[in-house]
């Protein structure tokens, strides 16, 4: 189905801050002390029940270097957000610590972060380092934010196992890279571009019921601490007959 004249325009608008997978630079940023703590009886990797709606994927997300944060979740906006996080004990710690990505929502004992036991060794400067911060189980940290990258991946949803078509979608967003936040998401028509601002139901998961009809198209507005903010149209739509579990590509990545 063709799209219409106005949403072609509003594609070529946007074209200029929407990039092909490419892995993004890092933050110069100023770091954050804080403390860190891991999740105690977990396996190496993350969890499959975060609060932010990732599943099992949120499991190996990262490859498992993944962490669940307190303040830094954002009432779910801070969901997939990158943080570099190094430990501060000379002794122990390497100086590039470990790139996480946030999948949940937790804290201990002050914390901003609960990490993997995979992500809380990696800060280690040596494979004794790693006893002796697993020992400690709480240890002072710094840490900024940084871009993720996915350079083999465009963003993509998942359909969540809640919905029921055609009365009510919920879908999950997966592998968005750069340093901004997705604030906002519309579902449009693509026949008519008519559009429905959608729910934040927790996390990265956006919900609408009475979705529309015939094939769909997603705006995510993504905003940076700066203030600035971007609207970005995928180019691939979510099919007229989209079901539970289905996985769709983009056809779109972000570096900013």
């Amino acid at each position: 189905m063709a799209f219409s004249l106005h949403f072609l325009v509003i594609v070529s608008a946007l074209i200029f801050s929407v990039l092909n997978p490419a892995q993004a630079d890092t933050s110069s940023g100023s770091f954050i002390h804080s403390r860190a703590a891991y999740y105690p009886d977990s396996d190496d990797k993350g969890t499959e029940k975060g609060r932010c709606g990732y599943g099992s994927f949120g499991a190996t997300m990262n490859n498992g270097y993944v962490a669940d944060a307190s303040d830094l979740y954002r009432d779910g906006v801070g969901c997939g957000a990158c943080y570099q996080v190094r430990c501060t004990n000379s002794k122990d710690c390497s100086d590039e610590g470990v790139t996480i990505v946030i999948t949940d929502q937790g804290s201990s004992d002050r914390t901003d972060f609960i990490m993997s036991k995979k992500a809380f060794r990696k800060m280690a400067q040596s494979t004794y380092s790693e006893s002796s911060l697993l020992s400690q189980g709480t240890v002072d940290i710094e840490y900024r934010r940084v871009s993720c990258k996915y350079p083999n991946y465009n963003i993509t949803v998942k359909i969540d196992e809640s919905s029921d078509y055609p009365y009510y979608l919920a879908f999950v967003i997966w592998y968005q890279q750069g340093q901004n936040d997705i604030t906002a998401v519309q579902l449009c028509e693509t026949k008519n571009f008519n559009c429905k601002l959608l729910d934040r139901s927790y996390g990265s998961v956006f919900t609408t019921t009475s979705p529309p009809s015939g094939p769909l198209s997603l705006r995510m507005l993504l905003s940076g601490e700066d203030g600035d903010d971007k609207w970005v149209v995928p180019v691939n739509t979510i099919p007229e007959n989209w079901k539970k579990g289905d996985i769709y590509d983009t056809g779109v990545q972000v570096a900013y």
